[in-house]
């Protein structure tokens, strides 16, 4: 079998960057932009690259309206719901703690998975770790204080943005592993919900704003950076991070295994903070330091594969089954 050009390692190091980097481009996309806008943009973006690559691949779109039922619980769960979430906790809070949010994902999927799906096995381990994972999450919260903590409001959005992709993947697990999807079809048929759901998400929101519907469209001057930049920043979200970067993960699992590529969901934090904090010149204070390093702890250990040769063969399997 001939090596691919370029190996799953570059592509794993490219997908991490650009997720990672994708708290960032919302956090400057909002100098202009509100939060729907960019979601909207994001999603329809995503969705014309994926579509545009399945079509040049000649692959189609899944049929049946069963399973074009689950996808559109998974295209809310896995685009609608969070990359709004996400856009709205940073009008609240630093781009580099909503990027800490986004460490939640292993430790909801590990609640959703006892909760949607019966006969899964939860290792105990891994049920201490969702223990850990919530004290981090409390001590970047600081309820101890009203003056020195973040936003809760906006922390928790991030929360559950980035719970909402464990509660997707696990259902998409659940009710879409066994549909004959492949390739590109499962990620555009995803966008696409997503994408519909976004419509009226969008309508409501314009209509209750002073501007009506004319706020779909409307472009504030930005103060802090270039005009130009902000749309810049969320048009790269789209085709970018939310288009290419589901080829690239697709590339990775079919390079390096399912297991590999879940460690990406506790690096992309890693990269968020970074950036804020060395581009945006954001600062954590140190509770917030802390927990974020008991978090991160604490998704590793959700995602490590299982030392016997026997369950982590049903670990990948599963996994894979979740990413196709």
């Amino acid at each position: 079998m001939a090596q691919p050009r370029v190996p799953w390692q570059v592509k794993f190091v490219a997908l991490v960057l650009i997720w990672g980097s994708s708290f960032l481009l919302m956090k400057v996309g909002l100098e202009s932009l509100d939060p729907v806008q960019i979601s909207a943009l994001r999603i329809l973006t995503g969705a014309l690259v994926v579509g545009g690559l399945l079509v040049a691949g000649g692959g189609r779109l899944p049929t049946g309206a069963r399973t074009w039922g689950h996808l559109v619980v998974c295209g809310f769960f896995l685009a609608t719901l969070p990359f709004t979430l996400f856009a709205l906790s940073e009008t609240r809070i630093a781009s580099a703690l909503a990027g800490i949010g986004n460490a939640a994902t292993p430790i909801a999927t590990v609640l959703a998975t006892i909760a949607i799906l019966p006969g899964a096995r939860v290792t105990g381990r891994r049920l201490v770790a969702v223990g850990v994972g919530f004290v981090g999450v409390v001590t970047i919260m600081q309820p101890w204080t009203t003056t020195q903590g973040p936003d809760l409001v906006g922390f928790s959005m991030a929360l559950a943005g980035g719970a909402s992709y464990g509660l997707g993947w696990t259902y998409n697990r659940r009710f879409l592993a066994g549909a004959d999807l492949g390739g590109l079809a499962m990620p555009t048929a995803t966008l696409l919900t997503g994408l519909g759901l976004m419509v009226p998400v969008t309508l409501v929101w314009a209509a209750t704003t002073p501007q009506g519907l004319s706020a779909i469209t409307a472009y504030a001057p930005a103060t802090d950076v270039p005009g130009w930049l902000p749309l810049v920043c969320v048009l790269a979200l789209g085709v970018v991070g939310t288009g290419f970067a589901y080829v690239l993960q697709f590339d990775v699992v079919r390079g390096a295994g399912p297991v590999v590529g879940s460690t990406i969901t506790y690096l992309i934090p890693v990269v968020s903070v970074l950036l804020g904090v060395l581009v945006l010149g954001e600062r954590l204070g140190t509770w917030q330091v802390v927990g974020f390093a008991v978090v991160l702890a604490a998704a590793w250990v959700v995602n490590r594969s299982p030392r016997s040769p026997e369950v982590r063969a049903v670990s990948e399997r599963e996994q894979a089954a979740r990413s196709a």
